[in-house]
């Protein structure tokens, strides 16, 4: 119903406009229809022109996003494409052709230059009024979510580092890294069970994922619901010739609350149609930094991103070698305890 009711709205706004410029023409008396041909050849010229500029500044962002953003470049990131624009440009390219017009007249560059001067003054005052989902996503599970289960040890509450301490203690294992280790995945889609993920494959040597016991429970009073809890999942990778790894892993879940609600449009009719890369790729960039810029979650997490599409990748390989690339000495102190 939002969606529809905004497309109302623009739909209104668009005619209200086209009624003023025609008033404005028709007041002005500059309309003259005697050559309605010279009036095509403009009209598809500065559609073309127009059209030229918005691709210039498509391309302009693909450039952002590979130099600044160290974005891999690929066709997806020209999904915004409108096909209907397109096909207008073709057709205006077609026209001016066919009546061996010129494509590019003297007057493109001064039209460039006065789009260019009348844009400027919208980026200064865009500021940061918007966010994309991603940074919403990323903003919202930080502040609604790692913020309660990675608390400092303050007010009798034990810290991230306390709880893992104690299930080693209790547990008689080690934990090597002391981070919570937050799997993104490419599709968004998170299992109840990171199991899930482990490699469809029959072979004994394949490490695979398995449940274990939670840290013990963080019970907060959180918009009006009283001692809510929140517990971090503890996983064990199995191996054929070595010991356990324990490891503190889970999926984020606001990306897979959005994954389900793309899955059921049926339901939600006025869902507007996100890409998942550009989802994925803007919460991991803002998460990252939320937690190199946060005091309380610096180092007490670690991003692993999953290819869940990829059936021959593994994640319990995957956490193993970033286990590995944070801890170095991992098997000796997982050696120690047995």
């Amino acid at each position: 119903m939002v969606l529809r009711n905004l497309k109302m709205e623009r739909g209104y706004v668009y005619v209200i406009q086209i009624l003023l410029v025609a008033g404005i023409a028709l007041g002005s008396q500059s309309i003259h229809l005697n050559d309605k041909q010279k009036w095509a050849l403009s009209i598809a010229r500065y559609i073309m022109y127009i059209l030229t500029m918005h691709a210039t500044e498509l391309v302009s962002v693909v450039i952002h996003e590979v130099i600044q953003k160290k974005r891999d470049f690929n066709t997806q990131l020209f999904t915004k494409v409108s096909m209907n624009q397109l096909l207008m440009y073709v057709a205006s390219v077609t026209v001016l052709f066919y009546n061996e017009e010129k494509l590019y007249s003297e007057d493109f560059l001064l039209i460039c230059i006065a789009y260019l001067i009348i844009k400027y003054p919208m980026l200064i005052t865009l500021g940061k009024a918007t966010l994309s989902i991603g940074v919403g996503l990323a903003a919202s599970y930080v502040e609604g979510y790692l913020m309660y289960i990675i608390p400092p040890a303050e007010d009798g509450m034990e810290s991230f580092e306390d709880k893992m301490r104690k299930y080693e203690s209790v547990h008689n294992v080690v934990v090597p890294v002391k981070k919570l280790f937050i799997i993104i995945t490419k599709s968004m889609y998170s299992p109840a069970d990171l199991n899930e993920f482990n490699k469809k494959s029959q072979r004994e040597d394949v490490s695979r994922l398995e449940p274990c016991s939670s840290f013990d429970e963080v019970v907060k009073d959180v918009a009006g619901v009283k001692n809510r809890i929140y517990k971090s999942a503890v996983y064990k990778i199995s191996r054929l010739s070595a010991p356990p790894v324990r490891v503190a892993a889970e999926c984020a879940t606001p990306l897979y609350t959005l994954y389900k609600a793309i899955q059921n449009k049926h339901v939600y009719n006025d869902i507007i149609d996100v890409s998942a890369e550009d989802v994925v790729f803007d919460f991991m960039s803002t998460l990252r930094m939320i937690l190199a810029k946060n005091p309380q979650l610096k180092d007490k997490c670690e991003i692993v991103f999953f290819d869940d599409t990829n059936e021959s990748l593994n994640l319990a390989d995957v956490l193993l070698d970033r286990i590995k690339e944070l801890e170095p000495n991992f098997e000796q102190l997982i050696n120690s305890k047995n």
